[in-house]
């Protein structure tokens, strides 16, 4: 049988042989081992070059070009090749094994002859193809949307915020994209250049629609503007119904690659009511809207939200010498000086440059521009009343209730550029009687947070880290205007703030007054006895007060909020403050008072009292604090009790006495305490209820009982926000003892400290590590000062150590905005690996000559500017992880030396 079947093989291979050398393909079989190989070579180098021409094209699209027709063509078809090559490259193994006698010959021989054809003629395909596959060009400009270029004014400094919303354009996972920020501030400027870029630029759009929508929109206005950029533009049709209109509107578009303009939103608009079909990835569409207001960004699902700034300095000034011109600017050598004075005031704003910079083109003596400026401080040059502030009231009218309206306006009682303090703030709406959703501060810091973070939206003010807020100067002389014009009558202002006063105002100007500030002058001496029967806020802090009249308070019967805070030199209350018998709110905070009046009794309205940073206050008369009985709000530190007896004072018998009287304060909500010297005397303390419940800052001084302080004595102590160490030299170790806590995987964890947001340690000598500070996650504020044995901020060796508790923490800092680091001699680290710091603003080392490596790299704190202020020499010294990360910081470093 064997001899038969080599016979029937040889027979068959001759006459496939004979035949083959008839038609010229004997190879295909003969040849196998070389052609297999060969096609293998070629589909990789088919491969790469259609690796090469995708990539070409997706650059040239990315840039919003169109690939060319025939070099698609190239790629569908090397695609299709590729997958016929691997085929027969996969199926080769099989026919190598059919073939024998050295490869003349095969078992299969038609199977093989049939198979080395297709081998053969795929080569020379892939030849051919790949022949023409090298192009001059992949791809070419794609004809532009339809669109309707807008007549525009071009500011200086928008390029940055159009490349952004352009990158967000071509972004396919971006449909909708929100633009907001403060009226004036160019946001119709950039809508409008986007549009037109649209014109200029290859896109695949189809048409590019711009619609007005205004406060108070109307419907069939949006889809009579649309409809006519689609072909809808009949009387007939403008005459439909606003849901005809938009079964039509949408039908259209539906099948259109379109992009759609709204500008000037006040509130969101239904897309389905107007007939948009929503932008999305699939239909590749794209809404692009202006707004003076983030929730109307969030309302409208806005993907990206975008916020126009003001213009920074250099680019303020650019705009307004345009708009004023060389030949004014030079006219004079003063009015230079002077016009950037102007510039200053306008705070960036274009609006308010525009308008300025027109009205003084042709004004070349200094008197005109020094004119100009008195009356911008007064708020009254008549362009920014009669063109600027109008059109920035629309915001202020915008908001949703009186009670908005009245603490944006309590506000302006703050200077210029000041950084607000949100809490504080909120603690005087509420003592005016402002929020009166709520009766207790704890609940009605919700509602003055909500009222902040609207405004804040609305652009009417801006954020200035976690605790702080400041009002642009332009949007204060608006409100100013509002207050001294508009609403005199019912909501008198005056408002004298930063305004380098030396003496108090002629009280005939103020008596009609129902706020007044006079705070942050120069103001030594108040004489007068001023008849104010309307008057409810009176700013007096931040002067350098020394003697108030008696007679001062006597007839102001209506005051609610007395602010003489930060007047250091003010030693006396005035007995005649008992008069003010509405009074509810009394800040005394750093100020040099030495003793408080058993008059004060008679203030029993009174809600808050800060007494905080008063380092001579040595007597409180007895029964004095327990008489406030609806206080809520108590700040105490810095006290002595020297030179007074004891039963005169409440402060003395180790505070005992005020802590007494503290514990009749049924209604108290917010508590500072004074420094607590023992471990006992903090016990005790924290073992009433109501102090564990309302205390926010904590002060820990002189502790010397042990070397060991458990911060796990604090964990029940809901609210607080401060803690501060100083002088306890004996401390050596702060540990988390007892803390058994187990928390399973997918269980969130919430840290006892998760409130505190401020720690400080001063002279404690024998400290090495703060390490316990991976329990306080939202710390915003870490002070070392004079702590000298200090040698890492966070041990590597003791986070291990609470990592036994099982808890999972989160990388350490995610909050830090401020690092003060100051005579620590043996610091070596802060933290042992780089951190991403995202919110770290500013840094300060001084005398850490150990400290030779901060934990930073490129990346920390990116987007950030940080601060870091230091000696030359510890900064000429300092590791980096690499050249880019001191490059990254190095601009930022400021020598003290």
């Amino acid at each position: 049988m064997e001899n038969c079947f080599s016979v029937g093989v040889a027979l068959e291979n001759f006459i496939i042989r004979s035949w083959g050398s008839i038609v010229g393909h004997a190879n295909y079989v003969c040849k196998l081992k070389q052609t297999l190989p060969t096609l293998t070579e070629a589909l990789q180098d088919l491969r790469a070059q259609r690796d090469d021409v995708q990539g070409m094209v997706d650059v040239a699209e990315q840039r919003l070009l169109k690939r060319l027709e025939r070099v698609q063509l190239w790629l569908s078809k090397a695609e299709t090749m590729v997958t016929e090559a691997e085929k027969l490259v996969a199926n080769g193994p099989q026919q190598m094994n059919n073939l024998c006698l050295g490869g003349f010959a095969s078992k299969n021989c038609l199977s093989t002859y049939k198979f080395g054809k297709k081998v053969a003629k795929m080569l020379q395909a892939i030849n051919d193809l790949m022949s023409k596959g090298v192009f001059d060009k992949v791809a070419e400009s794609q004809p532009a949307a339809s669109v309707v270029v807008r007549p525009e004014e071009r500011p200086i400094a928008l390029q940055p915020t159009i490349e952004k919303v352009w990158n967000c354009i071509v972004d396919k996972d971006v449909g909708i994209i929100g633009l907001y920020g403060l009226g004036g501030v160019g946001k119709t400027t950039l809508l409008t250049q986007i549009n037109n870029k649209f014109s200029t630029t290859p896109n695949g759009f189809d048409v590019v629609i711009w619609a007005l929508v205004s406060n108070g929109y109307d419907i069939g206005k949006i889809q009579n503007k649309i409809g006519g950029n689609i072909g809808f533009s009949a009387e007939s049709w403008k005459n439909k119904s606003v849901e005809e209109k938009a079964v039509d509107i949408y039908g259209v578009l539906r099948i259109k690659r379109f992009v759609v303009l709204l500008d000037d939103l006040w509130e969101r608009v239904d897309l389905n009511q107007v007939g948009i079909p929503k932008p999305s990835q699939d239909n590749g569409s794209k809404l692009i809207f202006t707004t003076r207001c983030l929730e109307v960004c969030g309302e409208m699902e806005a993907r990206e939200k975008i916020k126009v700034e003001c213009l920074e300095p250099k680019e303020a000034w650019k705009l307004f010498q345009d708009k004023v011109g060389d030949e004014t600017l030079n006219s004079h050598p003063d009015i230079r000086k002077l016009a950037k004075q102007v510039v200053e005031r306008c705070g960036g704003l274009p609006l308010a440059l525009i308008t300025i910079g027109r009205a003084m083109a042709c004004k070349t003596t200094p008197g005109d521009w020094k004119y100009a400026i008195e009356m911008l401080k007064r708020c009254t040059l008549p362009k920014m009343e009669n063109e600027v502030f109008p059109l920035l009231k629309f915001s202020y009218d915008n908001l949703p209730n009186v009670t908005m309206k009245c603490c944006l306006l309590y506000c302006c009682l703050y200077p210029e550029d000041y950084c607000i303090p949100k809490k504080r703030l909120v603690e005087y709406w509420f003592c005016e009687g402002m929020l009166n959703e709520f009766d207790r501060i704890s609940e009605a810091q919700m509602q003055g947070d909500y009222i902040i973070n609207s405004l804040l939206n609305a652009c009417l003010l801006e954020r200035d880290g976690e605790d702080f807020v400041k009002m642009h100067d332009v949007i204060r002389d608006m409100v100013l205007w509002i207050v001294c014009e508009l609403e005199a009558k019912e909501n008198k202002f005056f408002v004298k703030a930063g305004a380098q006063l030396f003496e108090e105002p002629d009280v005939k100007i103020w008596e009609c007054a129902k706020r007044m500030s006079v705070m942050k002058n120069n103001i030594e001496v108040i004489r007068e006895t001023p008849k104010c029967p309307n008057l409810h806020s009176l700013f007096l802090s931040e002067n350098k007060l020394k003697v108030i009249n008696d007679g001062f308070f006597q007839f102001i019967p209506h005051l609610t909020v007395l602010n003489l805070s930060n007047n250091s030199a003010l030693q006396v209350l005035p007995k005649g403050i008992s008069q003010l018998i509405s009074l509810e709110c009394l800040d005394l905070s750093h100020t040099a008072i030495r003793e408080l009046p058993i008059e004060l009794k008679s203030l029993t309205k009174l809600k808050m009292l800060d007494l905080s940073c008063i380092p001579y206050l040595r007597r409180i008369p007895r029964h004095l604090i327990s008489s406030f009985f609806r206080l809520q709000i108590f700040r105490i530190t810095s006290l002595t009790s020297e030179d007074y007896p004891e039963e005169d004072n409440v402060l003395n018998g180790g505070n005992e006495n005020l802590i007494e009287e503290l514990k009749s304060l049924q209604h108290l909500n917010i508590l500072s305490m004074l420094p607590f010297t023992s471990m006992f005397a903090l016990e005790r303390f924290l073992s009433f209820n109501l102090f564990r419940c309302c205390t926010q800052e904590l002060r820990l001084s002189g502790f010397k009982e042990s070397n060991v302080f458990n911060v796990l004595c604090l964990e029940n102590v809901e609210c607080l926000r401060t803690l501060n160490l100083q002088n306890c030299e004996n401390v050596e170790e702060i540990k988390m003892e007892k803390l058994h806590t187990w928390v399973s995987p997918g269980t969130s964890y919430t840290s006892p400290f998760h409130n505190l947001t401020s720690v400080s340690f001063q002279d404690c000598h024998k400290l090495t590590d703060v390490t316990w500070l991976i329990l306080v996650p939202n710390l915003r504020y870490l002070g070392l000062v004079q702590c000298v044995k200090i040698e890492e901020i966070l041990s590597q060796g003791k986070f291990g150590e609470v990592a036994d508790v099982r808890i999972p923490y989160p990388i350490p800092f995610l909050k830090l905005e401020k690092l003060v680091l100051c005579s620590l001699w043996k610091l070596k680290s802060v933290y042992w690996d780089v951190l991403p710091f995202p919110c770290l603003k500013y840094i300060f080392v001084g005398i850490c000559p150990e400290l030779k490596k901060l934990p930073l790299n490129s990346d920390s704190a990116k987007g950030n500017r940080i601060t870091i202020d230091g000696n030359e020499d510890w900064w000429a010294e300092i590791e980096w992880e690499n050249e880019a990360t001191r490059q990254t910081f190095s601009p930022f470093f400021r020598s003290y030396s």
